[in-house]
């Protein structure tokens, strides 16, 4: 047990980073319960498609209304009492809902105030905890730091926590947000043992977080690897949101998968993503990031044509075991890449800047890809992916070099 703990979260890295990725498994396992009971609990109490889709959208819709004021607000206070405090306020929420379920009370207008609530939180709690890694680590360990977070979420939250929050859901509707609920809870009490220097990494500068925040956006556009990379994520998220909004479409009408078929497609990303960080180390080892970032990204484009052309479901599942091999490297490498870039009193709006940058792409995307679905196709999607990250690839592919190996804050 011992040389497995060492294998993933390395001595050199310290203990507080063991502390830190032991509250990412254990968030990620309550949310990955709160994947299946949610939905589920929706839909037993309306069959209306509107409101089933505004439960999932309403955690989602605070990153682009809150995600640059979370980023500021994470530069200017105490990020490990603000990951503290974000999750306990969830961890209330959901004693909260749990509470009204028990007693009869729950109605869909509860469910979906819970759901803001939650999302809300879930953006200040996220945004300061990804500024915590840098402080912790040095920078030539933020690429396997970045990839055993990215193995948590795999395991935790997509393969582990579904099941169980089914299970638990059938065997009594408020056990799933109890559960969760108690493992928020636990993550925080793992985050108050990482020994950090308290008050913000700014010092007692005082200014308006509004000026905090067009300083943050104004560095992003002045920095050009930083802002090169946020134009990749954003137009790689417009092509990836477009063509897997209508993936179940796609897997159930137009390969005839059956819901079964779709469950295997999309746990397939998840266990080729699971292979692919748990090499990270060796793949950074024998290979210099530009490649790798090349190799992720047209791997993307190809995936695009591959799906769209995909004869069957047995191709398109082996298909998404690649997807979930490069996709999660991807994560792993481009968030390295902006944290090693990123100055430590700016990693809160910088980081803020992608995660807009990224749930704005992917709800964009989600918009086009209906939009074409409905006129020309289910494949059709998929080929404009195709179409968009292929030119986007062509525009950046040289610069790449430049991205990956840009000066760190520190040089």
């Amino acid at each position: 047990m011992s040389r497995l703990l060492d294998r993933v979260a390395p001595p050199r890295m310290g203990t507080g980073f063991r502390w830190l990725l032991g509250s990412s498994w254990t968030s990620n396992i309550g949310d990955g319960v709160a994947l299946a009971a949610g939905p589920l609990l929706v839909a037993s109490l309306t069959s209306n498609a509107f409101l089933v889709a505004l439960a999932a959208l309403l955690q989602r819709f605070p990153w682009l209304v809150l995600g640059l004021y979370a980023g500021a607000i994470a530069d200017r206070v105490d990020r490990k009492r603000l990951v503290m405090v974000s999750d306990a306020a969830r961890a209330v929420v959901l004693a909260v809902l749990a509470t009204f379920i028990v007693t009869g009370h729950v109605s869909v207008g509860v469910v979906l105030g819970a759901m803001l609530l939650l999302g809300v939180a879930e953006v200040f709690a996220d945004t300061s905890s990804q500024t915590l890694l840098p402080m912790l680590v040095a920078p030539e360990d933020l690429g396997v730091g970045n990839a055993r977070f990215q193995g948590s979420f795999l395991v935790a939250n997509q393969i582990v926590g579904p099941p169980v929050g089914a299970f638990l859901f059938a065997a009594g509707i408020a056990w799933p947000f109890v559960t969760q609920g108690v493992l928020v809870a636990f993550s925080v009490v793992l985050v108050a043992r990482i020994a950090l220097p308290k008050g913000g990494v700014r010092g007692d500068e005082q200014t308006h977080v509004l000026r905090d925040i067009r300083e943050g956006l104004r560095w992003v556009w002045h920095h050009d690897a930083v802002r090169t990379l946020a134009i990749v994520i954003v137009a790689f998220n417009i092509t990836w949101g477009a063509a897997w909004s209508v993936l179940v479409l796609y897997a159930l009408d137009h390969l005839g998968m059956g819901p079964v078929g779709y469950g295997l497609l999309t746990s397939a990303a998840a266990v080729g993503g699971l292979v692919s960080t748990g090499s990270y180390d060796w793949i950074e080892r024998r290979f210099d990031l530009a490649t790798v970032m090349r190799t992720c990204l047209l791997l993307e484009v190809v995936t695009h044509l591959s799906l769209a052309l995909a004869p069957s479901g047995a191709v398109a599942i082996a298909i998404m075991v690649v997807f979930g091999a490069y996709a999660f490297v991807w994560g792993a490498v481009s968030t390295t890449v902006r944290q090693r870039a990123t100055p430590t009193e700016l990693q809160g709006r910088v980081g803020s800047v992608y995660s807009v940058c990224v749930f704005g792409g992917i709800v964009l995307g989600q918009l086009l890809g209906g939009a074409i679905a409905q006129t020309w196709g289910l494949t059709a999607p998929f080929w404009f992916a195709f179409v968009g990250a292929g030119i986007t690839l062509a525009l950046v592919w040289r610069q790449l070099a430049y991205i990956a190996h840009s000066p760190s804050a520190e040089q």
